[in-house]
């Protein structure tokens, strides 16, 4: 490790753009790919390799573009590979492509294991280690720093250890800034990740100037973030990952869930002072951009990781917060959670009710009054844990402090099959009553839930315009007691947004349709409610 390096920093480098893009289902085009750099600039990542200019135009495309980036933290590094077998590094198309990028810092792999550099390179040996040093000597001498891959690295220690050391040394040698060592297939352990790290900086560390050791895990096992933490603690100083841990077959280290532990467990420094706060945000930003479900129960930034639904456990964490929580949730952005629920208490029912502001605390006899309905209520197959708006809504309801916007006096769906030439498959009729003026409307749409969702919004947009802005983004159907089959109970969920926020309610009926009309009122009414404030009185709904 270089002297200059405080033993407390490691270098983060996030692939998310290169490695990531590889995974199943995840395609960036060149302008999500700015997105994303800006994104992972603004968390404070230090490096950021985003593509191979030489494998597709739209990588060649994005760093064209990129160059117009005012980056703050991150460098922007190019990826490719070491020259061709039996090609001068000058006359390596890739090479000149990877030049192309003008970034500052390359990223070159290079065989490690002697298997596949005979096997799948069909090189000889020495010629493998001739094409790591001359293209390395041939970036810096166009003026470019170097980081060495050394591609199946673990792997090759284990076929042939003297082979994987030798390329190494010879990347050092040729005056590598980085040397990463990769657990290429995914398949290490951490002892064995640990192992390797120190066999490779027995070797490192005899030049003059050590470069520093990076490590890049694959999650094939399900231990990249162990591996990485193994590696680290036997000497790296760099570690590689995607930011959401989304990568080639099962996936990369999982920086979002790493870079926490690293922080405020080891005591180590990833990111500049203050911004691990925005790890929470800026994960679900790259989410997003990357059209991808963010997990709930994902480590640190996921909306279970701070939920409590055992009464006692709510209870506990509300006296002392560490009884049941590992750090503040505040520290990596996110928030607690109490899921409401028959198993929670009337602390965590109390605590949840003073988050609406309505001015009671857990003495109150309405909480007593709100658990029992609310344990009623669950006992016929509802579930608030999931849907906080409905839960919020029923709060007020037995209050006494929510107002009736609107009544769906009633509905008809109806379905076709084939649907015609000329119009959707389903025809929805609403009838809703506002303020003593009742509404009728109709609609068209691709589904039931479709249909009726637009019926009922036509029907009270001449009332509340705003709901123009409102949009139903996902519908979840969970049959409650399979053994009763299509006579089952359902439990629908249903989560809209008005383009800045977004919420979920729930209903639940024997009929799909009558429990999806339960939904779509409370995810209205709570969008209603939300833009007027809560006044004070309760109606009831047919649906």
């Amino acid at each position: 490790m270089n002297d200059d390096m405080n033993k407390n920093q490691i270098e983060i480098f996030d692939t998310t753009l290169r490695d990531g893009a590889q995974g199943e289902g995840i395609s960036f085009s060149a302008r999500d790919k700015l997105a994303v750099t800006e994104a992972l600039d603004e968390l404070g990542i230090m490096w950021i390799e985003a593509g191979n200019p030489g494998s597709n135009p739209k990588d060649a495309d994005f760093f064209k573009q990129a160059k117009k980036l005012r980056l703050k933290n991150a460098r922007l590094c190019a990826f490719g590979s070491t020259r061709k077998k039996g090609t001068a590094a000058r006359d390596d198309k890739q090479l000149a492509e990877l030049l192309s990028a003008e970034t500052e810092t390359v990223v070159i792999f290079g065989k490690t294991s002697a298997l596949h550099v005979t096997e799948v390179l069909r090189a000889s040996l020495d010629e493998n280690l001739d094409m790591i040093t001359e293209t390395i000597d041939f970036l810096r001498s166009e003026g470019r720093i170097v980081f060495f891959d050394a591609e199946h690295f673990f792997d090759g220690l284990v076929q042939n250890a003297g082979y994987a050391l030798k390329s190494v040394n010879t990347a050092v040698q040729a005056d590598a800034a980085r040397i990463i060592l990769c657990d290429t297939n995914g398949g290490s352990f951490p002892s064995a990740i640990a192992g390797g790290v120190l066999k490779a900086a027995g070797v490192i560390q005899k030049h003059d100037a050590p470069p520093p050791i990076g490590i890049h895990a694959h999650n094939d096992s399900g231990l990249a973030i162990a591996c990485s933490i193994a590696a680290l603690e036997a000497g790296c100083a760099q570690v590689q990952g995607t930011l959401l841990g989304f990568g080639e077959r099962c996936g990369n280290t999982c920086l979002a869930a790493l870079i926490p532990s690293l922080e405020l467990k080891m005591g180590l420094r990833c990111l500049p002072d203050g911004n691990l706060e925005h790890l929470t945000s800026v994960s679900r930003r790259v989410a997003e951009i990357a059209n991808c479900v963010l997990s709930d129960d994902m480590p640190y930034i996921g909306d279970h990781a701070f939920s409590h639904k055992a009464g006692m456990h709510a209870d506990a964490i509300l006296k002392i917060r560490s009884s049941f929580e590992h750090i503040n949730p505040s520290s990596v952005g996110n928030g607690r959670r109490f899921l409401m629920s028959e198993q929670g208490g009337r602390a965590a029912v109390a605590e949840r009710v003073r988050e609406f502001s309505v001015g009671i605390d857990k003495n109150h006899p309405a909480i007593d009054t709100l658990l029992i309905r609310l344990k009623e209520l669950e006992a016929e197959g509802w579930a608030f844990e999931g849907a906080d708006a409905s839960f919020e809504i029923l709060v007020y309801k037995e209050l006494g402090l929510y107002k009736n916007f609107f009544d769906v006096i009633a509905f008809r769906v109806q379905s076709e099959y084939p649907a015609g030439e000329l119009l959707e498959c389903c025809h929805a009729w609403v009838k809703v009553l506002v303020n003593g003026q009742y509404e009728m409307a109709a609609a068209e749409g691709d589904g039931p839930v479709n249909a009726l969702d637009r019926a009922l919004r036509r029907g009270l947009l001449r009332f509340y315009p705003e709901l123009a802005k409102m949009r139903l983004t996902d519908y979840k159907v969970r049959v409650i007691n399979g053994k009763d089959a299509t006579a089952a109970k359902v439990r629908v969920l249903i989560e809209s947004s008005n383009g800045a926020s977004s919420w979920t309610t729930v209903g639940v009926s024997a009929d799909v349709i009558a429990a999806s009309c339960l939904a779509l009122v409370d995810s209205i009414a709570y969008n209603l409610k939300r833009v007027a404030g809560q006044p004070d009185a309760t109606a009831p709904c047919l649906c």
